[in-house]
């Protein structure tokens, strides 16, 4: 990255930090958990072959009086359809999500809720990211802005529009790639439901990211939609009584122009079924 794009990353991150001064120690709640995800037809840009792929996640959600944070990890590995730099075997990648959420309701001891918005946040976002495969991506991104949370009876539904700045690197022509600016549009949501006695949970998020400029190739980029959604099953509240504790289910997910990548080309669209097995502890 150019110097000044590095001081702006690093700046984020420390703004990131200062903006949640009460962390876990003070946390009025907190949620962690270990996961497993599967599917047999993901894509890869310029990989014409369906890709399985294990996903083991760590995910940490905890809340403060004046906002809270949000912590992915994901562990992606790929069969052989998606190969590591130099071998045959399946590339591995880990992707790393952070972002705290800024209640602006509570830091100006305002009541900004109207109609079916409870509250208004200031969030603040960053992905980083390493594959080993030939294009060795290094995915640096940040984004701030806007967010209205719904009112959802013990569940969750955000709105955020976001600023997005990402900084990559394409090992294929040996350089490091900034992108434009531009916006994201980004859902989040948890919305618990039975049917009959089976405590059930709607979840997931959504992206749409618009376009970022030319890539690595000097390719315009095209804007990419992502969003994976799962129905989840408290398998541990119906065979254990213990609530939140072991979590089953299927999911789907679909990405259209992955990675920003041209509309119609090789890879560029993925729409796999997955299931998915989640231990809170």
């Amino acid at each position: 990255m150019h110097k000044l794009s590095s001081r702006l990353f690093a700046t984020t991150v420390l703004g990131a930090c200062l903006a949640a001064p009460v962390t876990a120690s003070a946390a009025n709640w907190s949620d962690t958990s270990i996961s497993y995800r599967y599917g047999e037809q993901f894509r890869e840009p310029a990989i014409s072959d369906d890709v399985s792929k294990d996903i083991v996640g760590f995910t940490h959600v905890s809340g403060h009086n004046y906002g809270q944070n949000f912590l992915n990890v994901d562990i992606l590995m790929s069969d052989s359809k998606d190969p590591a730099k130099g071998g045959d075997t399946g590339a591995q990648e880990i992707y790393v999500v952070y972002a705290h959420q800024l209640y602006l309701g509570k830091v100006f001891d305002k009541n900004l809720s109207f109609g079916p918005v409870k509250e208004i946040a200031l969030t603040t976002g960053l992905d980083w990211n390493s594959k080993d495969t030939a294009f060795a991506p290094k995915v640096r991104k940040i984004l701030v802005g806007p967010t209205l949370k719904f009112d959802i009876p013990k569940g969750f539904f955000d709105v955020s529009l976001l600023y997005y700045k990402e900084w990559n690197n394409n090992g294929i022509v040996g350089k490091s790639v900034e992108f434009d600016p531009t916006y994201r549009i980004a859902m989040a949501w948890g919305i618990p439901f039975n049917v009959g006695s089976v405590p059930l949970s709607f979840e997931g998020f959504l992206n749409y990211t618009g376009k970022k400029g030319k890539d690595g190739f000097g390719v315009k980029t095209d804007p990419e939609t992502w969003t994976d959604m799962f129905i989840m099953a408290d398998v541990g509240q119906m065979l254990m009584g213990k609530p939140r504790t072991l979590r089953a289910g299927i999911g789907y997910e679909y990405i259209n122009n992955k990675f920003g990548s041209k509309e119609g080309s090789t890879g560029s669209e993925t729409s796999t079924p997955m299931i998915k097995l989640q231990w809170h502890f």
